[in-house]
């Protein structure tokens, strides 16, 4: 792997980051003013995601807030999918989305690449009632240089996991027959489970595509073959504007 200095010094900055916000949160339960946005948050937008700036990298935080961590006009345009059939959904990348859309679901696979992170939800899935059920798998990477590759797509473009092969974690949809309705890319290899995800779409079904203006998903989005919205604008939790996609085959 590279150490990247510029990589590093994002980290730096996203863990104060973080841990500002958390102690703005503790600050904020000793007062009125968390209750206050707690009773609020339901009633728009701007309050909601005032309250959910204190819940950044909170698994529990956002599961209580019931959103995943897309865009809100994301967020609703596949909760008003959700609505219009009992839904098959495979997610790549676990977390609080796993548990908000299995509230919303006929049922939910999940496949999880960090065994700690994996053990966290899986902890959360359990304690939960009034869920579809929910498949939780772990498909940890593979060194590059254990693994013949046909492909460098598999392989991550993230600094901090350069060198790691996700083959096995991208091809886990492949693993079960039929096709889903709603799958969720939200994980790592982004352009590999795109491409195994295009394969296995129902008719009138779409695919989430977090995080879809970094430079290095465009492509792979783009040479989809599938329709394209993009939905930019807030996400709970973060203080600045980022963009899901939404992506459907053309009718």
């Amino acid at each position: 792997m590279t150490n990247d200095p510029r990589a590093t010094l994002s980290r730096a900055a996203k863990s104060g980051y973080v841990a500002t916000m958390r102690g703005i949160a503790w600050g904020l339960n000793k007062t009125s003013v968390a209750d206050w946005l707690s009773r609020r948050h339901h009633r728009g937008r701007g309050y909601h995601w005032a309250s959910s700036l204190m819940a950044i990298h909170d698994i529990d935080g956002l599961i209580a807030l019931d959103v995943p961590w897309w865009t809100y006009d994301a967020i609703e345009v596949v909760d008003a999918f959700l609505k219009t059939r009992p839904a098959r959904v495979f997610e790549y990348g676990a977390g609080a989305s796993t548990i908000w859309a299995a509230r919303r679901s006929a049922s939910v696979t999940s496949v999880e690449h960090d065994a700690d992170w994996y053990a966290r939800v899986l902890e959360r899935v359990q304690g939960q009632t009034n869920i579809c059920p929910v498949d939780l798998r772990l498909a940890p990477a593979s060194n590059a240089k254990d693994v013949a590759l046909s492909d460098p797509i598999y392989l991550s473009q993230k600094q901090d996991m350069r060198g790691l092969n996700f083959t096995s974690y991208a091809s886990e949809i492949d693993k079960a027959d039929g096709s889903y309705d709603l799958i969720i890319i939200d994980g790592r290899a982004r352009q590999a489970c795109l491409r195994h995800a295009a394969n296995r779409l129902s008719p009138g079904g779409m695919i989430v595509f977090d995080n879809s203006k970094r430079a290095r998903y465009r492509e792979a989005i783009s040479e989809s073959g599938l329709s394209v919205k993009r939905c930019p604008g807030l996400t709970p939790s973060l203080p600045y504007p980022d963009e899901t996609s939404i992506l459907t085959a053309h009718t």
